[in-house]
């Protein structure tokens, strides 16, 4: 610990402040950086050692040069130890509801279904935070974090800023030896660092301390020099010269210092030749595989790998601690009694030998019940032969990696398993699978992979075909590229054979189709769609009860669902009988007569007809994968333009609690909040809906912008600050995020292009309004759209054009009120006669707010009632019912939390009062 006082003192002010009686509550971040051997693992070692005095639980883990691509490897040295230990009283405290989505990644649980890695990175900090308040205070320690997983660094990366929040203390020592892929969260874990410590190498008196310490205090001091010279200060490379010089019993005097660069050179190099005379040929062996086996190094396993009996291999055990390889017991577990040894004699195996001793690895950690988990690693490195056996065993490897929420290491097994090869028959569906296990994470290795697996000459069964080719075009419409989804839909269709999996295909192309935000034949396309409707009825084909998946039939439970891609590496396939395909076709409907603006009891009677027994049926459910979230979601949408709030909210709760439990955390559950933010809107509740739209945006801006989501979550979000009266605001994350010309292909929740133009007259560009709702209108209307809820643009062009063009404006805002009341819901035909009030002159304007207020105050749009009788009560004046439409329309603001109209109601009272 030479050197190192000032690292410890800082280590022990923060285990002091926070294990003081009255010590902070808040954590911190100690980070400690520096060369390799400069002496970070035995910093760390000491500040283990002080937090234990002190009373904390102690978490540790070390990444291993040769585990880095074993995921959440770091995260289960972590918390296995301690969560393993706990009551069956103090577990269900621990983990409350995410024990099935944190389990299997802890190593507690077998794993099961497929996780959504930002839910097990969301599961992961409420169990550490839960562990902090029932064993606190907590210090978690990570060594060599430059080798951790990917998996455990991503979640380390998040939880290092709650370590501000907790009494947790978090200490981590690396190298600036980052793969590229995690220099942004090695970036960010030392820009968050409470205390960031950089190693340096010794000053010479301290080398030749340790030279004295070592060889006697005989030893000269210009032989102390050189020692200092030739290592350059580092600790490490220090004293394993020093070994060497004991060894070669060479005299610490001046004369000797001509050998010792070439001794540097032998201690630092640790080539085969050097380990076989040190250690010898058997004692060797077991080095090489217990540097096989990295950090988690038992006994028995390195015995097995290098086929040494017991006696043997505790001979070698003894020998290698001796020459100081490695510490613990013959029996348990042993470790390296530093990582640049592990790594030396791991690079001191012939290649063939590391090859083989890879393999026997993967069989003896299968054998051990270790599972393929711990086994796939050393699969990964074992050569390429045609094995049919390892490609099975790479493809069920790979659905655990998913089944513990990490997709990168399932398609890092499929990808391996491509090379081997697989046999010609089962090339298509390993590349089936990689390109399911990526649809979360990477739609373009999914769009890839899934062309591929099309496009093999010995192809997919014709079930398995389906699937890939809806997965296929999910991925395409998540990358905004639903024209192409649509059309690979109807393209396949043609080509499959009559049966479910062609009218499902069908289904998928009205589908992506109606997400379109152009398409030339828009309306023909909803005729075809009610004409497939009416064959649909028609046809008596005998399928089975509810879909299943070809392995077998679909868990019930939404963890053992694929999110976003169900059947990967499961064999996929579909069945599914006519009411399943039914539904889906009735919600599609009840999509298109929305967006049509049509009488909307037509509409809900045909999403009610898609709700049997009221309840959505499994292959609609939220997170069923058979259709995917678009349609619940359009659905319940759907509800909410009907003014039929009590089912949107029935649908979008049951949509967050089913993403929630499931711990997807993802694209999903931001869906399903920017879904509760639209209904809080609509409802009038301004605030509640900016916290749900804001969580929306937070997970679309992990998902990265430009996605349908990023998209909604901007707009939704802009208008609902419009509401609240933070015009700029909303002009501003407009700015930020982007949100403007050229659009999406995707539509927009609310219509990108109409809300555009109501920002642009907010800020009072009255001619770049008029101009851009006029072109949205157009193209609306080309494409068969006439709601003027989702997209009341001539209401709002009305308003832009009245200044210089009254007469016109009146006619627009006419066809808006006779478009409204087709829909014939009294949101729609008092939102449209307000606007329509708006570009007229009194008593015509007081006419149209009664009567808009009369069909508001019948509508769940507390906001635009609102609005309306503020509008009513300016209108009025002081004339009767004047001061009293405003102090409603106050009182409705203010509980809307609608701020600027609060704002301008009171300032239209102070006036009225005023002029009394």
């Amino acid at each position: 610990m030479h050197e190192r006082e000032a690292e410890i003192r800082s280590a022990a002010r923060a285990i002091g402040a926070l294990t003081a009686p009255a010590g902070s509550e808040a954590g911190e971040l100690l980070l400690y950086t520096g060369a390799a051997g400069l002496g970070k693992t035995a910093v760390l070692t000491e500040v283990r050692r002080a937090a234990r005095r002190a009373g904390c639980t102690v978490l540790f883990a070390r990444g291993g040069q040769r585990q880095c691509h074993e995921p959440f490897h770091v995260v289960r040295q972590l918390v296995r130890p301690v969560l393993a230990a706990l009551s069956d009283e103090e577990r269900a405290r621990v983990f409350g509801p995410w024990e099935d989505v944190v389990g299997p990644a802890a190593g507690l649980l077998a794993p099961r279904g497929q996780l959504d890695p930002q839910g097990v990175r969301d599961g992961l900090d409420f169990v550490l935070t839960r562990l902090v308040q029932l064993r606190s205070p907590l210090a978690v320690i990570v060594d060599d974090l430059h080798w951790a997983d990917p998996e455990s660094l991503g979640w380390l990366a998040g939880f290092a800023v709650r370590t501000r929040e907790l009494p947790a203390l978090l200490v981590l020592a690396c190298r600036d030896e980052f793969p590229d892929d995690a220099l942004s969260l090695q970036r960010g874990l030392a820009d968050r660092a409470d205390r960031r410590h950089e190693l340096r190498p010794l000053q010479p008196a301290s080398v030749a301390h340790l030279v004295r310490a070592a060889l006697g205090e005989r030893a000269e001091d210009a032989f102390c020099r050189h020692v200092w010279a030739v290592t350059g200060g580092n600790p490490y490379e220090t004293a394993a010269l020093l070994r060497e010089v004991a060894d070669q019993r060479l005299d610490p005097v001046e004369e000797s210092t001509g050998q010792l660069r070439e001794l540097a050179a032998t201690a630092r190099g640790m080539t085969l030749r050097h380990w076989l005379e040190r250690l010898g040929p058997t004692a060797l062996r077991f080095a090489w595989a217990a540097s096989v086996l990295d950090t988690d190094i038992r006994h028995d396993l390195a015995a097995t790998i290098c086929a040494q009996g017991p006696e043997t291999a505790a001979q070698s055990v003894r020998e290698l601690r001796h020459h100081r390889v490695l510490t613990g017991t013959a029996g348990g577990r042993l470790e390296f009694v530093h990582p640049l040894v592990a790594t030396s004699v791991y690079q001191s195996m012939p290649p063939a030998t590391r090859t083989a001793m890879h393999g026997v690895a993967a069989v003896a950690l299968e054998n051990a019940g270790l599972g393929l988990l711990a086994a796939s690693r050393h699969l990964l490195e074992i050569l390429p032969e045609g094995d049919g056996a390892i490609v099975d065993k790479l493809r069920r490897a790979a659905r655990e990696h998913l089944a513990i929420g990490a997709p990168e290491a399932a398609q890092r097994c499929l990808r391996r398993a491509i090379s081997e090869p697989p046999a010609d028959e089962d090339r298509a569906p390993v590349l089936y699978e990689l390109g399911c296990s990526a649809l979360l994470t990477d739609p373009a290795t999914t769009v890839n992979q899934l062309r591929l697996a099309l496009a093999d000459p010995y192809g997919l069964d014709p079930g398995l075909r389906v699937d890939a080719t809806f997965r296929l075009a999910q991925a395409l419409a998540h990358s905004n590229r639903l024209g192409e989804a649509a059309a690979l839909c109807a393209e396949e269709a043609a080509r499959t054979g009559p049966g479910p999996g062609q009218l499902r295909l069908e289904v998928a192309h009205f589908m992506f189709a109606a997400f379109q935000s152009e398409d030339p034949d828009g309306p023909g396309r909803s005729r075809r769609l009610a004409e497939f409707d009416r064959m649909l009825g028609t046809i008596g084909l005998a399928f089975s009860d509810t879909f299943t998946e070809a392995s077998g039939t679909a868990d019930a439970d939404a963890r053992a669902e694929a999110p976003g891609g169900a059947g990967a590496g499961t064999g996929g396939g579909a069945v599914f009988e006519r009411d399943g395909l039914a539904h889906a076709v009735a919600v599609l409907r009840c999509w298109d007569l929305t967006l049509r603006g049509v009488d909307s009891a037509e509409a809900i009677a045909l999403g009610e007809s898609a709700l049997p027994g009221g309840r959505l049926p499994r292959s609609l459910g939220w997170t069923n994968t058979t259709w995917g979230f678009e349609l619940p979601g359009i659905l319940g949408i759907s509800y909410l333009y009907a003014d039929r709030v009590d089912r949107a909210e029935e649908l979008f709760d049951e949509a967050v609690r089913a993403y929630e439990v499931a711990g997807w955390s993802g694209g999903h559950l931001g869906f399903a909040y920017l879904l509760t933010g639209m209904l809080r809107f609509r409802c009038g509740a301004l605030a509640a809906a900016e916290d749900y739209l804001r969580r929306a945006l937070r997970i679309a801006g992990r998902i990265g912008p430009g996605t349908p989501l990023h998209w909604d979550a901007v707009g939704a979000l802009a208008e609902t600050l419009a509401a609240r009266g933070r015009v700029e605001e909303a002009l501003e994350l407009t700015r930020e995020h982007a949100f403007g010309p050229p659009y999406p292909t995707v539509m927009v929740l609310p219509d990108a292009p109409t809300l555009y133009g109501r920002l642009l007259l907010a800020r009072g560009d009255a001619a770049g309004a008029a101009a851009t709702l006029a072109v949205a209108g157009a193209a609306l209307d080309a494409r068969g759209w006439r709601n003027t809820v989702w997209a009341p643009w001539l209401g709002h062009l009305a308003r832009a054009v009245a200044p210089e063009q009254p007469d016109r404006a009146r006619g627009l805002a006419a066809e808006a009120v006779r478009r409204a009341r087709e829909s014939g819901t009294d949101s729609a035909v008092g939102s449209a006669l307000r606007l329509c009030a708006a570009v007229h002159e009194r008593p015509r304007a007081a006419a149209l707010l009664t009567e808009a207020v009369g069909h508001l105050e019948r509508s769940p749009a507390r906001y635009e009632h609102a609005m309306a009788l503020v509008d009513l009560g300016e209108v009025l004046g002081g004339a009767a019912g004047g001061r009293g439409a405003l102090a409603r329309g106050l009182e409705l603001a203010t509980r809307c939390d609608a701020d600027g109209l609060a704002a301008r109601a009171r300032a239209l009272l102070r006036a009225d009062g005023a002029a009394g």
